[in-house]
């Protein structure tokens, strides 16, 4: 079929469907029922022919008649994207049901909302569920770093990559997120480029503003480009770590961040597309300036979307290495990473455990570390936690995520409650007004615990392990009172001392430590850049076959559903070593 015959078949189809809807009544706004509306993505029948090979004006006049058959439907076009015959829309029940109806329309689908797929040390536990401080948070010392040199610095062997001056220039790593705190020193004032895909946030166009009021990408950012020597300082670290900060896995990569998460950690289809297709433009071959890039999205969720499937296989085809975090449900792998064309990242801990979070399936292709990561946060975003009593000061101390910042020094006294838990909805204890409350962890969630302390007028709060290993505690709402998580030992230390008192500190930081497939990814992201920098021919087929031939089997021997082919190992797939 020649190209001419094959348009002209696609624009018929598209012309008769869109004549008889014009002929048809249009839809009464005064009498529709606008809160059915909804927003969809569509696809067209693509042209036997690739789109790509369509000449501008062909391609222009098929999208068109696209248009036009979606307002003939009785739809509003918000977004359309010519190359892969699809088309963001909004649609009444009515313009729905019209749309499907049109011969040209391959399918139309609800446009899925995707999340950030990570946060603070401890957000993805709940309690009476296996989560993360009972799973491998065993002492700090393992996740404390080496200089600046992190444990999945150390896991991806950073420090030898580094003195080799393998560190993924030229290649450039474009990661679609939050957005990130370019003013964070770890950042040197190095980043390539930065744009806002979500249209809903107003007021965050600029990299060197307040952009990132979640702190995701900040994160993600760091681990992938941290730079040697150029952290905060003492004030700005958490306990334990060096004052210069950490460094990214390739610092030597040229950055970019494609905010097509919002405010609150999610996105839409639309967005994420966009960013990705941002990031693709880039490469030379698309008028950009950059030979190589890779997409990292430490994103997930929603459902299967032809759309999204279209987007990531045209961008694969144009020669980016797509990277995507499986999820953090212990459940099936979602999306982006199960797609075709797409790399999945599972998460591992220090023991080259599986973490208990992360998504498990056929597409998991390399794992990373994803447990107890440390990385850049927005300046003074973070927590850091201090506890001293019975005359010295506890190690293994964790903030909660949302917790108040300040000093108490104060009486500590029990919640109460079955074993100490303080569990129950209404549960109060007058008892602990003014005091720092002890409580234990158990079957209720922190969130419970946490609230019915605050209401009984607690000034700090104190939750011990109830199992040996760092408690990293996950909260919903913010509170004005600082609230700590210690070990089990110290825990049961302070209850046989009772009555004692304790001073407990939380103050600000610039640096965090994260869980979740979402700090596996950029890892993955950036060994992949050093090792396409270090041999620049392959392709990013051959890219994906290096790093998954030369990974470290873990599990099973060969690949399996919770390791994929293993830990991504940057240095062999180099060195051959």
């Amino acid at each position: 079929m020649s190209l001419n015959r094959a348009l002209l078949a696609a624009t018929l189809a598209l012309s008769l469907a869109a004549c008889s809807q014009q002929n048809a009544a249009a839809p009464d706004a005064s009498t529709t029922d606008l809160s059915s509306t909804g927003n969809y993505l569509v696809g067209f029948k693509e042209n036997p022919l690739s789109a790509q090979s369509l000449n501008p004006q062909a391609l222009q006049a098929q999208a068109a008649l696209q248009a036009q058959a979606v307002t003939a439907a009785g739809g509003t076009l918000t977004q359309q994207w010519a190359d892969i015959s699809a088309a963001a829309v909004h649609l009444s029940p009515s313009a729905l049901a019209a749309l499907k109806a049109n011969p040209g329309v391959e399918y139309v689908e609800l446009e899925a909302v995707h999340h950030a797929l990570g946060g603070p040390s401890g957000s993805l536990n709940r309690e009476g569920s296996a989560g993360l401080s009972s799973q491998s948070l065993k002492a700090q010392a393992v996740f404390n770093p080496s200089g600046e040199y992190t444990w999945g610095d150390n896991a991806l062997k950073v420090a030898q990559l580094r003195a080799s001056n393998y560190t993924g220039a030229t290649v450039a790593v474009c990661v679609g997120d939050t957005g990130i705190d370019a003013t964070h020193p770890e950042f040197a004032g190095k980043l390539k480029g930065y744009k806002n895909f979500v249209t809903t946030d107003a007021n965050r166009e600029d990299p060197y503003k307040l952009n990132d009021v979640e702190g995701h990408g900040t994160h993600v950012s760091g681990t992938i480009f941290a730079q040697y020597g150029a952290g905060t300082g003492a004030a700005g670290k958490q306990p334990g770590m060096d004052a210069n900060g950490v460094v990214g896995v390739a610092p030597g990569v040229n950055l970019y961040m494609a905010r097509v998460l919002g405010d609150s950690g999610s996105g839409s289809s639309s967005g994420i597309i966009n960013g990705v297709n941002w990031c693709a433009s880039k490469l030379t071959s698309q008028g950009g300036t950059e030979s190589k890039v890779v997409v990292s999205l430490s994103l997930g969720g929603g459902r299967a979307s032809q759309t999204e499937q279209r987007a990531y296989t045209a961008a694969y085809n144009k020669g980016v290495l797509i990277v995507a975090a499986t999820g953090n449900d212990g459940a099936a792998v979602s999306y982006p990473a199960a797609y075709n064309n797409v790399v999945g990242v599972g998460a591992i801990d220090a023991d080259n455990a599986k973490a208990s979070f992360s998504n498990f399936g056929t597409q998991v292709d390399l794992v990373s570390p994803g447990v107890g990561v440390l990385s850049s946060v927005p300046l003074g975003k973070g927590t850091a936690a201090t506890v001293s009593a019975l005359g010295r000061s506890f190690t293994d101390v964790s903030s909660a995520d949302l917790s108040g910042k300040g000093t108490i020094t104060g009486s500590v006294v029990l919640a109460g409650g079955t074993n100490n838990e303080f569990c129950g909805t209404t549960a109060s204890n007058a008892a602990i007004s003014g005091k720092i409350a002890l409580i234990k962890r158990g079957t209720c969630t922190f969130e419970e615990k946490t609230a019915n302390a605050v209401r009984s007028g607690a000034t700090g709060v104190l939750i011990y392990n109830n199992a040996a290993g760092i408690l990293g505690i996950g909260l919903t709402n913010a509170y004005s009172v600082p609230v700590v998580g210690i070990t089990q030992t110290d825990g049961e230390a302070l209850l046989a001392a009772l009555p004692t008192s304790a001073t407990l500190s939380v103050t600000g930081a610039d640096y965090a430590y994260f869980d979740g497939t979402s700090m596996a990814t950029p890892h993955v992201s950036a060994a992949a850049a050093v090792v396409w920098a270090a041999k620049p021919t392959l392709t990013n087929a051959g890219l994906l076959s290096l790093l998954t031939s030369t990974a470290t089997d873990l599990g099973t021997a060969g690949k399996d559903n919770n390791f994929g082919y293993g830990l991504v190992n940057p240095l062999k797939a180099i060195t051959g070593q």
